[in-house]
């Protein structure tokens, strides 16, 4: 089968772009599933249901947060709903959703694992015990985990941690792909990040002069998303149904 995997939404004019490639992109790669990243594709900052129904009818079947899953309240009951949208599996257990998402394909099923790293992030529990408790769980054969961390060091260690156990780990978070795709000896594909989908001319989808002020001052400043033309970045994964292990991976930039 083939996966393919979008890396952080950002905004409206990230969602807008999203929807303008992503179903051609689909049909053109003969992608069977989807994932998308959108704890950022809300106006603003974080997910809303607006945002996340917007991202499910421009073709994402499921949609993975991270750090920012939480900022908007009008979240919290649909993370507890029947949507397939979730969050890292390692926050505390008290918080709404869940961490883990089955989809039934017909001919294979697929498990999506959302973990969240430690360093240089919020507290959350330790995210290599939480992969060993899912995995202990699950039982189909295709297994994709989106590792929303900032250390490339600490993706790297996971994906290393999970090489033959899981069909890929791919990276989310920072908002750069990164040029590293390699299917690991076990057969594990990993790419440290897949990047962003949103405008070019940006730092991290944000308004250049937002962050240069943000950065220089210190001040509080509102992240206002920039305009003008945008990119969707990710990776596509193939694997193989009946043994779960990657055989290709290609890391994806459209503008």
């Amino acid at each position: 089968m083939r996966i393919f995997a979008v890396g952080d939404v950002v905004s409206g004019i990230g969602c807008e772009f999203l929807r303008a490639n992503l179903p051609v992109f689909k049909k053109v790669k003969g992608v069977d599933f989807c994932i998308v990243n959108g704890e950022n594709s809300a106006v603003g900052n974080g997910i809303t249901p607006f945002s996340a129904d917007y991202l499910f009818d421009s073709g994402a079947d499921i949609i993975t947060t991270g750090n920012h899953a939480f900022r908007r309240k009008e979240m919290y009951d649909y993370f507890d709903g029947k949507q397939k949208v979730i969050r890292p599996a390692n926050f505390s257990s008290a918080v709404p959703g869940r961490g883990v998402e089955t989809a039934d394909l017909g001919f294979a099923s697929v498990a999506v694992i959302n973990l969240s790293g430690r360093v240089y992030m919020d507290s959350c529990d330790n995210p290599f015990d939480a992969a060993d408790k899912i995995l202990a769980e699950t039982d189909c054969a295709v297994k994709i985990v989106d590792f929303h961390a900032e250390a490339t060091a600490e993706k790297g260690a996971l994906a290393h941690y999970l090489d033959g156990r899981v069909s890929a780990v791919f990276g989310t978070h920072t908002h750069v792909q990164t040029n590293d795709a390699v299917i690991l000896p076990g057969g594990t594909g990993f790419i440290t990040d897949i990047g962003m989908t949103g405008p070019v001319n940006s730092i991290l989808g944000v308004k250049p002069e937002l962050s240069v002020n943000w950065l220089r001052t210190g001040m509080p400043t509102r992240f206002d998303a920039a305009e003008g033309p945008c990119r969707m970045s990710g990776c596509l994964f193939d694997i193989d149904n009946k043994t779960g292990l990657c055989t290709a991976i290609e890391p994806v930039t459209i503008e």
